[in-house]
């Protein structure tokens, strides 16, 4: 499948966020976004995800126009957020079944390294970093085609950043996914393509240097 943004423009107030911002997502590869904090990142997620209006937008999946609001009646694209949304109150093997319906995808969570730890304990009582790594299985082991991690190793032991890693590129046959955070080095090792987002506009990037280039990072002496 193939997830084509044409144009997508995004202004808080008189600040141009995103503009005529354009990128292509097949299944079958791992897209990272580089660039600063408040650069469009978050906000380009959210409007493909379908929380936040794009002023103006062009989506396709498969050549056809896409609606973003109906992308999760139509599981297309399952989403990592920066902040929780799981129920506090739930036991994490209670709340596993609730997510995931297929037997098979639920194992894949509950032995996944770390989880027996912490499968009995209710979510409220996780740790951030342990929380964010369950959020991170549970959307990752979905059947939608589509998944977009919105700073998946940040606030994570890492300990913990090798397993995401073998997960992301376990999925890479099955699904097109979409990733940014500033463990740039964590990133670059799962992406097969990189934008950087600057001044409201993605420019394609061949090599980490280019992240210099585009001032992300520090200029290299």
């Amino acid at each position: 499948m193939l997830l084509e943004v044409k144009k997508i423009e995004k202004n808080f107030g008189t600040r141009a966020i995103l503009k005529q911002g354009s990128l292509e997502l097949r299944t079958g590869e791992t897209v990272g976004i580089f660039g600063r904090n408040g650069a469009g990142k978050s906000t380009l997620m959210k409007i493909l995800f379908g929380t936040m209006r794009a002023n103006a937008s062009s989506l396709y999946i498969d050549s056809i126009p896409f609606n973003p609001s109906t992308n999760i009646a139509g599981k297309l694209i399952a989403y990592l957020p920066q902040h929780s949304f799981l129920p506090r109150g739930l036991k994490v093997r209670d709340l596993i079944p609730l997510i995931i319906s297929d037997g098979e995808r639920q194992n894949q969570v509950f032995y996944s390294p770390g989880v027996a730890s912490f499968d009995n304990q209710r979510i409220g009582s996780l740790s951030l970093g342990i929380l964010k790594y369950l959020e991170f299985l549970l959307l990752a082991y979905l059947d939608h085609p589509f998944l977009m991690l919105d700073e998946p190793f940040s606030m994570i032991d890492p300990l913990y950043h090798e397993i995401i890693k073998k997960v992301i590129l376990s999925l890479r046959a099955s699904k097109g996914i979409l990733v940014t955070d500033h463990y740039y080095d964590t990133v670059w090792d799962v992406t097969t393509r990189n934008y950087v987002l600057v001044d409201g506009s993605l420019s394609l990037i061949k090599a980490k240097d280019d992240l210099s280039t585009y001032g992300y990072l520090p200029g290299r002496k």
